[in-house]
């Protein structure tokens, strides 16, 4: 960076709906900036709860406006009264804008290699010119391959992955997934992709919100991510405690700030009813209710698998198949290490089928008792790649040369 000031690192995040692009956003963020003390990242996100979550000392987010997927698939304006042309084209103008000022060294794409719509290209094209390298951020499952081959066919994406990136960084193992299984990659994309490990997590020392007294004493986490589409789940526990009210821990119920308030309002009641259910609707310090909880029943979002396996939980994964089969990939590929225990979420809702699996957890292994070279390396290793790319060599007011690490 030419003008003395240190490195910098642009995150891209379309965030159109729930939190799992914006928390491991974050948690690369910190730890870049935790291992760079001349380092300051600037996070762009389209989430309308950004500002619910604290950042690092010299970690920071612009906002873009925030749209919604509509149930046809179609994309419209969370906010603002625009047609979805007009958003995405205010949207595109902002992302540009910020880039071209802020003059990043690395600039991090999450997931969506051009970005909502394509909104990300002009970026792409004038960092390009730049000399900023571009990196592609992928969890380590996208889909199954049947859906996303014809996704980004029609994207028309391999170009990019050719032309404009330089690298690509998948946030997990090949033991897991290939998440671009499926697509006919050339050598030269192939040679781009490096398998980082999963992103590490750890508790915030931050306080978390006011917690119910049931915490104080071993207790299960029953967690939906954003809570969007997690209703089922919520339902299916809460009818497995409403049949046999001594399971194994009591629980707490995290239903997600996505989840619809006429949902939340009639779990709320059903918990209230059980002397050891407690709900909540959200933490921003999720970390730590995990580190906290005895046991987890999740969905099994990849935000959520890091954080079983890096604070040891034992784990009963629920994963949705519908719109995407990443969760049930995921879970799939889990169990068969033997990291977590997949229950399938059927129609029935049996709920002596979730209870089973309840009594089951005290006795499943930890993820620690599996052995899994490079499992939670992905921060160290994220870091490592990023370092040639934030050492710059720049004038010091004395015009001596001096190199920012």
């Amino acid at each position: 960076m030419a003008n003395g000031k240190g490195s910098r690192v642009l995150i891209y995040s379309h965030d159109t709906f729930g939190l799992g692009h914006l928390r491991r956003c974050r948690a690369i963020a910190h730890s870049l900036v935790e291992n760079n003390k001349n380092l300051s990242v600037l996070i762009l996100s389209g989430s309308p709860i950004i500002g619910s979550f604290d950042f690092r000392a010299r970690v920071d987010f612009v906002r873009v406006p925030g749209v919604i997927k509509l149930r046809n698939g179609e994309y419209t304006s969370l906010n603002l009264h625009l047609d979805i042309e007009d958003m995405l084209a205010l949207r595109a103008s902002i992302i540009q804008h910020t880039a071209e000022s802020f003059d990043p060294d690395i600039f991090i794409v999450d997931k969506e290699p051009l970005g909502l719509r394509g909104e990300v290209m002009p970026t792409l094209e004038m960092l390009k010119k730049r000399g900023t390298r571009l990196v592609l951020g992928l969890r380590d499952v996208m889909d199954e391959p049947k859906l996303l081959v014809p996704e980004w066919q029609r994207k028309n994406v391999l170009p990019a992955l050719e032309d404009l990136y330089d690298d690509i960084w998948v946030y997990g193992l090949p033991q897991i997934c290939n998440p671009l299984d499926g697509l006919e990659i050339p050598d030269s994309v192939s040679r781009k992709m490096v398998y980082t490990g999963y992103l590490p997590r750890r508790p915030s020392t931050a306080p978390s919100v006011t917690l119910p007294e049931i915490t104080n004493r071993p207790f299960l986490l029953v967690t939906t991510g954003g809570g969007g589409d997690g209703d089922a789940l919520i339902d299916w526990v809460l009818r497995a405690y409403e049949t046999d009210p001594l399971l194994p821990y009591p629980a707490l119920l995290a239903l997600g700030p996505f989840m619809a308030p006429e949902l939340q309002a009639g779990f709320h009641e059903r918990a209230a009813r059980l002397d050891r259910v407690e709900a909540i609707t959200f933490d921003p310090h999720f970390e730590n209710l995990m580190a906290a909880a005895a046991g987890v029943v999740a969905m099994g979002g990849y935000n959520t698998f890091c954080e079983v396996l890096s604070l040891d939980k034992r784990a009963i994964i629920v994963p949705r198949s519908v719109p995407r089969m990443e969760q049930t990939i995921r879970a799939e590929r889990a169990e068969a290490l033997g990291l977590v225990q997949m229950t399938p979420l059927d129609d029935d809702r049996d709920p002596e089928v979730m209870a089973a699996a309840i009594r089951a957890l005290p006795r499943q292994k930890k993820p620690s008792d599996i052995v899994v070279p490079g499992l939670l390396e992905g921060l160290t290793n994220v870091n490592r790649l990023a370092a040639p790319w934030l050492e710059r060599e720049v004038k010091a007011p004395s015009g001596s040369v001096r190199k920012i690490v």
